[in-house]
C-alpha cells in the first residue's frame, strides 16, 4: 500500500504543462492549447484545466489574455541586490543565448564626472571608459556604462574585451573586497531607448555599482535595464540588520 497521496488532477496537469515550459519545448510566446483542447486531451472538467492554468499564471510561467488564450511568459531577469553578478553567466544560466557588443571604448584622463563616479581624489588618473550592450536571445538585455581606473587595474589597458565582456573579465582577474549599489528609476533618453529597443521616455531600472579592493575603487558601472523586463530580488534575515 502506497503512503504517498496522489496529486490532485489539476496539479498533475499543471506539472505536465510546466515541464513543457521549463524544458523549452514551449518557448516564450508559445500559445498554450485552449482550455477546450486541454479538456479533451486530459479527459477532465474545464474547471480543473482552468485551475491548472491559473496556478501557472500565478507562478509567472504563463500570461492569460481574455479572448486570446494563454501564452508562455517571457522570463523576467532577476538580480540579487546584495551580489555582484556576471551578466554573461546570469543569462546563460537561464538557458538563453548570450552575446555582447562593445559600442565604445576610450582611454582618457579622468573628467570631473568620472572622478565623482569613481570616488577619486584630486590626483591625476587615466581611466578606461567602455559602453557595452548585452543581448539575451538576440534581444537587448542591459546597457552598460563602465569606468575602470588604470592606476588600480593597469591590465585593463591591454585587455582584449572583444573576447570577454569587461564585467566578466574583471570578476575573473581582479578580486574585490567590497561593493556598493545604488538603485534608481529613470526614463529612457534617446540613446538608451535606441540601444535597448524601447520607447523614448520608457521606464528603466538603473543599477549603479562600485567595487573596491582594500578600500580603493576598482570600477564603477551603470547598468540600465528595460523596467518591464527586470526585477531585483533580496533575501535577508533579522541577523543582517
Amino acid at each position: 500500500m502506497s503512503l504517498v497521496e496522489p496529486l490532485p488532477r489539476y496539479a498533475e496537469i499543471r506539472r505536465l504543462l510546466e515541464h513543457k515550459i521549463l524544458s523549452g519545448e514551449w518557448p516564450p510566446g508559445h500559445r498554450v492549447p485552449s482550455e477546450h483542447d486541454l479538456v479533451d486531451q486530459f479527459g477532465c472538467s474545464r474547471m480543473t484545466v482552468n485551475k491548472a492554468l491559473s496556478a501557472l499564471a500565478a507562478a509567472g510561467l504563463v500570461v492569460r489574455r481574455r479572448r486570446f488564450g494563454s501564452f508562455v511568459a517571457t522570463p523576467k531577469s532577476q538580480e540579487t541586490v546584495l551580489e555582484v553578478h556576471d551578466i554573461k553567466a546570469e543569462i546563460t544560466a537561464a538557458g538563453r543565448s548570450y552575446r555582447y557588443m562593445i559600442l565604445e571604448r576610450e582611454r582618457r584622463r579622468v573628467r570631473p564626472e568620472d572622478r565623482e563616479r569613481l570616488g577619486l581624489d584630486g590626483a591625476a588618473h587615466t581611466i578606461e571608459a567602455l559602453t557595452v550592450l548585452h543581448f539575451a536571445d538576440e534581444r537587448p538585455f542591459v546597457h552598460e556604462n563602465r569606468l575602470i581606473d588604470l592606476a588600480v587595474v593597469p591590465e585593463a589597458a591591454s585587455a582584449d574585451f572583444a573576447l570577454s565582456p569587461p564585467g566578466t573579465w574583471l570578476l575573473e582577474q581582479i578580486p574585490w573586497t567590497e561593493a556598493e549599489h545604488r538603485i534608481r528609476a529613470e526614463t529612457a533618453g534617446a540613446e538608451i531607448a535606441h540601444h535597448l529597443g524601447v520607447a523614448r521616455g520608457a521606464a528603466c531600472l538603473v543599477v549603479e555599482r562600485r567595487t573596491f579592493q582594500a578600500g580603493v575603487t576598482v570600477t564603477a558601472v551603470a547598468l540600465t535595464y528595460p523596467g518591464e523586463r527586470h526585477q531585483l530580488i533580496a533575501r535577508f534575515s533579522p541577523a543582517m540588520r
